[in-house]
């Protein structure tokens, strides 16, 4: 595996100091792609450094965003996050603002990454801001309230559990939908009988073709 380069930032939202931990290809070329992750509801990043380091190992910066940060959330319960939704798509929209600026970084190939309500997160964001240039969302989904605001959309990775009790599947099929309406390109794979959370297997596949599907849309 290349070397890769492991620190972290800290930048401003609302005049809080939120953490990005940051995963680099240590001598890049010229500036790379940058990927933001978002974990979900749990507020757990641990898990999510393999995945990060691979991705930096294959010439991508990697930030893995603290976006609870901004609320001083541990984790959350479904009023909590309807309360801070708000809240954490400002933090999003600050750290896109944040990362546009290093030197290493291509800010005309950005992505998000999220897991479950980070991929709300992700989605929702996309929805506004065209400096996003494409989605992978582990089981997620668009948030129903974004049909009033949606200016726009970009490629999507849907992954998805079919026999998930938290984010029932209807939601990735909900955003296929939409996206076929709208006429984006996307990529979806519905695992049978997963739940929620990818383990083993599951999570190797999902990681090989959100790879795949980055390469794809941020390789220059």
């Amino acid at each position: 595996m290349p070397p890769i380069a492991q620190s972290t930032e800290v930048f401003q939202s609302a005049g809080k100091p939120i953490r990005l931990d940051a995963y680099l290809p240590e001598t890049p070329d010229a500036p790379v792609p940058a990927v933001i992750a978002l974990h979900g509801a749990g507020g757990n990043i641990s898990g999510m450094e393999g995945y990060a380091s691979m991705l930096a190992a294959q010439g991508f910066a990697v930030y893995l965003l603290h976006y609870f940060d901004r609320t001083g959330t541990q984790s959350v319960d479904l009023k909590s996050m309807k309360q801070n939704f708000p809240l954490w798509m400002k933090t999003l929209w600050d750290a896109i603002s944040f990362i546009e600026t290093q030197p290493h970084v291509d800010r005309e190939r950005i992505v998000l990454l999220g897991f479950s309500l980070g991929a709300y997160l992700s989605l929702a964001n996309s929805a506004i801001a065209p400096r996003v240039k494409a989605v992978v969302e582990f089981f997620g989904g668009m948030p129903k309230e974004m049909k009033l605001f949606m200016r726009r959309l970009c490629p999507v990775l849907i992954l998805h559990g079919e026999a998930d009790p938290t984010v029932p599947v209807e939601e990735a099929y909900q955003l296929q939908k939409l996206l076929e309406k709208k006429g984006i390109a996307y990529e979806i794979k519905i695992y049978p009988g997963v739940g929620h959370a990818f383990e083993s297997e599951i999570w190797r596949d999902a990681g090989l073709r959100s790879l795949r599907f980055l390469q794809k849309y941020l390789k220059s």
